[in-house]
């Protein structure tokens, strides 16, 4: 085990010695620092010492080839020290080798999204599509608040709308959230926290009057699509979500006691919804179709459509709706029970709202019964 004072000059003319597959050269100075010189010409430098349980360990400074000698002596100095302070750098590469890339967080977020979210198609194009080509091959330690407020600025820039970007951003923290439930490592602080972001506003209030939705009607009874009639009219009389009606089975709808079973919902519950008389009658001249388990199928496939979006298209410009979308006849059955005088609480239960903020959305719909409220109120005075 030579010995010798270490410097600039001497690695540089250091060769492994006549016979030997490598030599050691241990510093005079520094407990530890090592050149090892090997037969094959290559040279790096090392720390060697003794972890805390008496353990032999070595860390790499660098190779000969790739460090000045000045910047590895340094090195050197710095991880004795902390090593005498009872550090321990190998522990530490270890640690740090340990920490996954993203993409392996991201399949665990997927692998569990698919066990137990309705919505996993869609978040998983999310991270496919946005979220892997970025981080995708970063250790998750080296993920700062900074790079990702700088990476979602960026996506705003390329013309995503904010509600997007917020999107992407909420199922990148999740990612987080879940590596740090499962103590995977590196998951522990979750970039995303820090990342300032404007409030959004993107809630679309598009309501039918009883005008519009007439013409609507008579549209959709024109369509060559015979179930869009009956697909709208139940969609304006229940609220319900349009997936909700056509994955609907008769086996869920019980007309005598007025009322239709949805077994899962976007909320990940059940719920019942009453049938209006109105509602009930269209139910009884739906078409049964032999062997077909569904409310409103395909005529042609007899399974569940998968869009209406052609018929739906052509209504609304038959009906001269542009720009009416299939949802927006949720908010008008809500806004038509809101202006007839029911409390939101009732209109919350019936259009399945998994909180009151929800349906808060509808409070200025009440103007017309909460006047009427007023009037009636200062006629009295008046009487009295």
């Amino acid at each position: 085990m030579p010995k010798a004072k270490l410097d600039h000059a001497f690695a540089s003319t250091a060769q492994c010695e006549p016979g030997r597959k490598k030599t050691d050269y241990y510093d005079a100075t520094i407990t530890g620092f090592v050149l090892e010189c090997r037969c094959t010409g290559g040279k790096t430098y090392y720390l060697r010492y003794e972890d805390q349980a008496g353990r032999q360990k070595q860390h790499k400074i660098g190779r000969y080839q790739d460090i000045k000698f000045s910047d590895a002596r340094k090195a050197a100095e710095k991880l004795r020290s902390e090593i005498v302070l009872g550090g321990d750098p190998g522990a530490e590469k270890a640690l740090a080798k340990s920490v996954p890339l993203y993409r392996d967080l991201a399949q665990m977020h997927l692998d569990h999204d698919k066990l137990h979210l309705r919505s996993f198609k869609t978040n998983a194009m999310y991270i496919r599509r946005h979220i892997l080509p970025k981080w995708g091959k970063v250790r998750l330690s080296d993920i700062d608040s900074r790079a990702v407020a700088q990476w979602l600025a960026e996506k705003r820039a390329e013309g995503l709308a904010p509600a997007t970007v917020e999107k992407i951003r909420v199922i990148f923290g999740r990612s987080f959230e879940l590596g740090s439930r499962w103590d995977v490592p590196g998951s522990d602080k979750n970039p995303t926290r820090g990342v300032p972001r404007k409030p959004l506003n993107n809630a679309r209030e598009r309501f039918l009057t009883a005008d519009e939705a007439a013409r609507l009607k008579k549209a959709v009874a024109a369509s060559q699509n015979p179930q869009l009639q009956h697909i709208v009219g139940l969609l304006l009389l229940t609220g319900a979500r349009v997936r909700e009606l056509l994955d609907a089975r008769w086996e869920h709808v019980d007309v005598e006691r007025r009322v239709w079973l949805i077994p899962m919902s976007k909320t990940g519950k059940s719920r019942h919804v009453p049938l209006s008389t109105a509602a009930v009658a269209i139910v009884e001249k739906l078409p049964r179709f032999e062997d077909c388990p569904w409310l409103v199928p395909n005529p042609k496939t007899r399974k569940p459509f998968v869009s209406i979006k052609h018929g739906w298209q052509h209504a609304i410009k038959v009906a001269r709706l542009p720009g009416l979308r299939i949802h927006d006849l949720r908010h008008s059955a809500a806004s038509f029970m809101v202006n007839n005088g029911v409390d939101l609480f009732a209109v919350g239960k019936v259009l399945g709202h998994a909180s009151y903020q929800s349906t808060q959305r509808y409070s200025h719909l009440a103007n017309d019964t909460l006047l009427a409220a007023v009037e009636a109120g200062a006629a009295k005075q008046k009487v009295a």
